[in-house]
């Protein structure tokens, strides 16, 4: 089952339980493979929350069953280096570092890594070493925050 059938099966779960539901990252290596849920919530998310979804989640895909095989199921806060997955999570990080990979090259290219300066259509404006980079969302294979360490740690001594 592809990842959009996937969001549509649990995000109204997620959502109905009261918490956001950002998006998810299935790994298809055979020795292990992997079913990240990852779920916010203004107040953020603690252990409980993640144990409560989680339940929730498993009891869904045991009656659906919509990945063959076997595979760990992992919910998750989004954590510093949030992952990002729509044009509206590009959208509200504007202003953010992000590390994109896409899944075919751009101008040779793979991996950038830039401030996000919005979305157009169904595409990721970012600025790379200067320039402004356009990226079709459907070619993003993996996008992530890129945290401020140094300014989350300044005036700490």
């Amino acid at each position: 089952m592809s990842s959009g059938k996937i969001t549509s099966l649990l995000q109204p779960l997620v959502e109905d339980l009261g918490y956001e539901f950002v998006g998810i990252e299935h790994s298809n290596n055979p020795k292990n493979p992997v079913l990240v849920i990852y779920i916010d919530a203004p107040d953020d998310i603690a252990v409980e929350d993640c144990a409560k979804v989680s339940r929730e989640i498993a009891a869904i895909l045991d009656v659906e069953d919509p990945i063959p095989g076997k595979y760990q199921l992992e919910v998750s806060s989004p954590g510093l280096d949030r992952p990002l997955f729509t044009l509206a999570q590009f959208e509200q990080f504007s202003g953010e570092v992000a590390q994109i990979s896409l899944f075919a090259p751009l101008d040779g290219r793979r991996k950038f890594k830039g401030r996000i300066m919005g979305t157009i259509d169904d595409q990721v404006r970012m600025e790379q070493d200067g320039v402004e980079v356009t990226l079709d969302l459907g070619n993003i294979a993996k996008a992530r925050l890129v945290p401020d360490y140094a300014g989350l740690f300044a005036g700490r001594d």
